[in-house]
């Protein structure tokens, strides 16, 4: 099997895109698969990779591609969450697709429409700017028939007290794009941006506490890659300043599905990320966000309640876009133990060894 590994400005970590038309379907006939998949990477100095994109061209009218993201965990590397998304593997995803003919050549204002089968995230993907084996997109997150702004809780409620060893930590528990547990850095006892950017494995091992919390109220495996979790802080007037974690360090900057859920969360009333949006003086459609690698930022598309309640909680979300992310192709990935492997139901000639 020839894949591709692309990476993402601002990913923790590349992404190999492998063909999902010659993989199984299930959870249990796909990880040994992704396993030879690793133990290969692994082999071939590529054991960095944590990020593993499956796609096919769609079926879909609607769609140019179908896309499954899996996440590899550190521990082993037979190790994986299948569940959430990546937005920075969708755009890796599109430019790998171009690579191997499944989309006609990138130009700009060309739009690529990915249907995200983990989640049923619905991505159009924006070509601002098209280069030999690279692209820079503007990335809009739809919701299909709208979301109420309560509906992003998940715990229904704006904010959870969250327990751990070193005390109990206030959150807020959304999910757009990808589950997020979102805490007010100053909480953690961090006064500044450059403070929150310098922290160190102190704060990144309570972060990890706070989200095994989250996991727990969430009746979730604390092992897994989600609910992902973030630090924020109003520090700047006009922008909010993040710290994300990732698998298996701080992350470089933040996730793309991060920049969108906390766009998201901004316009949730009582939610962490909107009182802070607040503090800061943003409006409720544009935040621009600091990470210690940049800026970026994202716009949400929000329509007043039917019933015009005026509380801001049945407000609906349509979408969110995050512009200015670049992506390029970076090598193929010959995993030569796969590479005449198609999985057929019936067959049993798996190969389960490197």
């Amino acid at each position: 099997m020839i894949g591709h590994i692309a990476h993402v400005e601002g990913a923790p970590t590349p992404t190999v895109v492998l063909d999902a038309t010659r993989l199984p379907g299930e959870e249990a006939q796909l990880r040994p698969v992704l396993t030879v998949a690793r133990e290969w990477l692994a082999g071939n100095g590529q054991a960095h990779v944590l990020k593993m994109a499956l796609v096919s061209p769609s079926d879909h009218p609607l769609f140019d591609l179908d896309y499954r993201f899996v996440q590899a965990l550190p521990d082993a590397l037979d190790s994986f969450d299948f569940r959430g998304s990546c937005g920075h593997s969708i755009l890796a995803s599109v430019v790998c697709a171009e690579e191997r003919g499944w989309l006609p050549r990138l130009a700009p204002g060309g739009r690529v429409r990915v249907r995200v089968l983990n989640n049923g995230d619905h991505v159009v993907c924006e070509v601002d700017e098209a280069r030999r084996r690279s692209g820079s997109f503007t990335v809009h997150f739809l919701q299909d028939a709208g979301v109420r702004m309560r509906d992003l809780l998940l715990t229904g409620r704006p904010t959870d007290q969250l327990p751990t060893d070193s005390g109990v930590y206030e959150a807020s528990l959304v999910s757009m794009g990808n589950p997020y547990v979102f805490v007010d850095a100053r909480e953690l006892g961090i006064t500044g941006e450059q403070e929150l950017f310098g922290a160190g494995d102190e704060v990144y091992e309570l972060l990890l506490r706070i989200r095994e919390a989250a996991a727990d109220l969430l009746h979730w495996p604390r092992s897994g890659a989600f609910p992902k979790v973030a630090a924020l802080g109003a520090y700047e007037p006009g922008r909010l300043t993040v710290r994300a974690v990732s698998v298996p360090k701080w992350h470089p900057s933040v996730a793309l599905t991060g920049t969108i859920c906390l766009a998201a969360a901004a316009g949730v009333p009582g939610a962490l990320p909107a009182r802070l949006a607040r503090q800061a003086g943003l409006n409720d459609s544009v935040v621009e966000i600091a990470t210690a690698s940049g800026g970026t930022a994202a716009k949400a598309f929000v329509t007043p309640a039917s019933d015009g309640s005026g509380d801001g909680f049945d407000d609906v979300l349509q979408w969110v876009s995050v512009s200015r992310k670049l992506a390029r192709l970076t090598s193929p990935a010959d995993i030569t133990p796969l590479r005449d492997y198609r999985y057929q139901e019936d067959s049993a000639c798996l190969p389960l060894t490197v």
